[in-house]
């Protein structure tokens, strides 16, 4: 009897650090040992989420390129010239074998290359901890502009789920 209260107390708890669909995620900021934006080192506050529909990825290095073919339609779409629009690319650091000097060497070329996208690195999993999101995973979150997360993908984008993802988007902007 115990270890069922117990079971049922801990899934509790952890249901209270999960992003909810129609819900505002718990603030999180990602800075100093933990990490920040690529561009600058600065902190990154989950509390920037507003103003703009964004569409955030998160993602382990080692699965980049699980939803390219999302990542490819959402830039031909150029959401940004018709609305007021926002993407960033959070990378899980702590989600891969690969050194963290290379993986920089990326970031940096990559925020050169899309200087619109905010580009944020987690060091320590900080949103796997804080939100729930999915480790070693490709997630996609949608917020909207008052920073409601309306749209959540852990792994490959189907034809539906993309169809959904742009759905919503245009619904928002």
């Amino acid at each position: 009897m115990k270890l069922k209260i117990l079971l049922v107390a801990l899934l509790a708890t952890i249901n209270l650090y999960a992003v909810t669909v129609n819900e505002k995620p718990k603030e999180v900021v990602i800075s100093g040992k933990n990490g920040g934006l690529v561009k600058d080192g600065k902190a990154w506050d989950s509390s920037m989420l507003k103003n703009k529909v964004y569409v955030m990825f998160y993602v382990d290095p080692d699965k980049k390129d699980v939803n390219e073919e999302f990542s490819q339609a959402l830039k031909a779409k150029d959401y940004r010239s018709r609305g007021a629009f926002g993407s960033i690319a959070i990378i899980n650091m702590a989600a891969t074998w690969k050194p963290n000097f290379a993986i920089n060497i990326i970031l940096k070329s990559k925020q050169k290359e899309f200087p619109k996208t905010i580009y944020v690195k987690d060091y320590n999993k900080v949103l796997v901890k804080k939100w729930g999101l999915r480790d070693d995973a490709s997630d996609i979150l949608i917020f909207s502009k008052d920073g409601t997360l309306l749209f959540y993908k852990s792994g490959k984008m189907g034809t539906s789920d993309t169809q959904k993802a742009f759905d919503i988007i245009e619904a928002n902007l």
